[in-house]
């Protein structure tokens, strides 16, 4: 009878979740733009951070990147937790320490404090995303419906991503770069209750024990892999054991959690979603997708600031297009999924991607605002087209039980790419860029090897030489950097057609209504009421 009992009440949960799934949709979709915000609103204002806090080429570095380090390295350890202790109970605790870490980044003084900061904005980012996509995977069980709500926080987070540089420029104009973190308070402020209030408590189904020592390894071992790669994409030759061991070990922790995942009854993470191709190749179109990506609009920001003299509320307002392309991409996400299926539609959008990444390359010495417009438009919308397929093709092919640790899975390969192509296109970068100003003429060569570290800096070694000899090194630098522009675009079109190919492994049909092989799907709201009357017929 107490069997009969819990099942009866377990399905009222689930219907209940499923009447209300679209308010809890906004309620998620409003924890994403918190973090969707934050990862772009920084764009903008790295000169204003470079002038004020002055930090050195490496601390810089930290200080883009140290927020996705973080995040990619805690997601699997937040997400499975959130399957054992309640999902909600992460995202609230996520929302409580981001806003504290904003708060802290906006006091920041130096440039160690700003990277704590964002390293506890990490810490928080990790707890919201795996949160926000577990929940919406339980309460949308029903794929076609799934799909469109992934279509909705999808184009939330291009909305966020547009309002980032947007609203940071804005900022900038008026208020000191700190202002920039702000904004994060009063979202904080409006989530906590409201998502208290109303989000479902949801876990996995809690068989065995959370694997504590797993979540640690899995945690310190895709620290090290970043770390290690940041500190090859910083340039740092040659090669030492400061930037080789933190590879080595952070590769030989995975190795061991891997293992120790495989001898567990009752895994951390089920390595077997890998077996699967549509699990496993739309995790690696995501790192393919964001490693070719994420630096560039980074770069961008610095190519309309220092390159076409754009202030930051302009450079924003340069950049908007590009998110509201990928805004209206995931709006209509769904329709071409189910049209297309994953297979197409993931290939054509890295192919539309690449072919707007090439067009990029028309980029030069002075403003051309229609190829701009046009690149941007079709590089927003191409990537969120691929970016949905394969986000929507992994999420589906997980149990609802283990969505947690899926959702982290697929957070951790979009965090794990953005960190690894910013130092990987930042290296790009910095080799193409670097030996344009070797041998500037009436340039010293002290200055002409602090001008090679960054555009920013050659501007101001320009400044301090003035004369012929500023005036050269400055156009030196400009014309050093478009070069190293184009070459960055071209290897991020390479790694671009490379995932094309890669997302021919995906399914050729969206398979509507059917559960993944070998998984038990959760009941929808209809299902979960017919169970409750044949319960309470018993």
């Amino acid at each position: 009878m107490s069997g009969t009992t819990t099942a009866a009440s377990r399905c009222r949960r689930e219907a209940g979740a499923g009447a209300n799934r679209w308010v809890v949709l906004v309620v998620l979709c409003v924890s994403l733009l918190l973090v969707a915000v934050d990862a772009t609103v920084l764009h903008v204002a790295v000169p204003a951070v470079t002038e004020d806090l002055r930090p050195g080429a490496i601390e810089l570095l930290w200080i883009v990147d140290i927020y996705p380090l973080v995040c990619a390295s805690l997601l699997i350890l937040f997400g499975t937790l959130g399957d054992r202790v309640g999902r909600r109970r992460i995202l609230l605790l996520g929302y409580a320490l981001f806003g504290v870490a904003s708060a802290l980044a906006a006091c920041a003084d130096t440039a160690h404090v700003l990277i704590a900061a964002r390293a506890l904005l990490g810490v928080g980012g990790a707890m919201i995303m795996p949160a926000t996509l577990s929940i919406l995977r339980q309460v949308f069980p029903d794929r076609r419906e799934r799909a469109m709500a992934i279509g909705v926080w999808s184009a939330v987070a291009a909305v966020g991503a547009a309002v980032g540089p947007l609203l940071g420029g804005f900022l900038l104009e008026h208020f000191w770069w700190g202002a920039v973190f702000l904004i994060n308070i009063p979202l904080m402020l409006v989530s906590l209750p409201v998502g208290r209030w109303l989000l479902p408590e949801s876990t996995g189904d809690g068989e065995g024990p959370w694997d504590v020592v797993g979540a640690l390894l899995a945690a310190a071992g895709l620290f090290g892999v970043v770390l290690g790669v940041k500190r090859l994409g910083a340039g740092e030759m040659p090669l030492s054991a400061y930037t080789i061991a933190p590879l080595i070990v952070g590769a030989g922790l995975l190795v061991a959690f891997v293992r120790r995942q495989r001898r567990r009854k009752h895994p951390l993470v089920d390595l077997q979603l890998f077996a699967r191709p549509a699990f496993s190749t739309s995790v690696g179109c995501i790192v393919l997708a964001l490693l070719a990506l994420v630096g560039l609009e980074l770069i961008a920001a610095q190519y309309l600031q220092l390159v076409l003299n754009l202030s930051p509320l302009e450079t924003g307002l340069r950049l908007v297009p590009l998110t509201f392309a990928a805004m209206a991409a995931g709006l209509v996400g769904a329709k071409l999924l189910h049209r297309f299926g994953p297979r197409t539609m993931v290939s054509l959008g890295f192919c539309l991607t690449a072919a707007a990444v090439i067009m990029l390359t028309g980029m030069g010495s002075h403003d051309n605002a229609p190829l701009l417009l046009t690149g941007f438009v079709l590089l927003g919308f191409g990537l969120e087209v691929t970016l949905f397929g394969a986000y929507e093709s992994m999420l589906s092919e997980a149990p609802q039980s283990q969505a947690g640790g899926a959702a982290a899975i697929g957070e951790t390969s979009y965090q794990l790419g953005a960190g690894i192509g910013v130092a990987l296109l930042g290296s790009v970068m910095n080799a193409a860029y670097a030996p344009g100003l070797h041998s500037v003429r009436g340039v010293p060569a002290a200055d002409s090897a602090a001008a090679s570290h960054s555009l920013g800096e050659a501007y101001e070694v320009a400044a301090r030489l003035g004369g012929g000899s500023g005036e050269a090194l400055r156009h030196a630098a400009r014309d050093s950097f478009v070069h190293g522009l184009h070459v960055t675009l071209l290897v991020s079109a390479v790694l671009l057609l490379l995932g094309a190919v890669m997302a021919l492994r995906l399914p050729r049909a969206m398979e509507c209504g059917s559960p993944a092989a070998g998984f038990a799907e959760v009941p929808g709201p209809r299902e979960a009421s017919a169970h409750l009357r044949a319960e309470s017929s018993v």
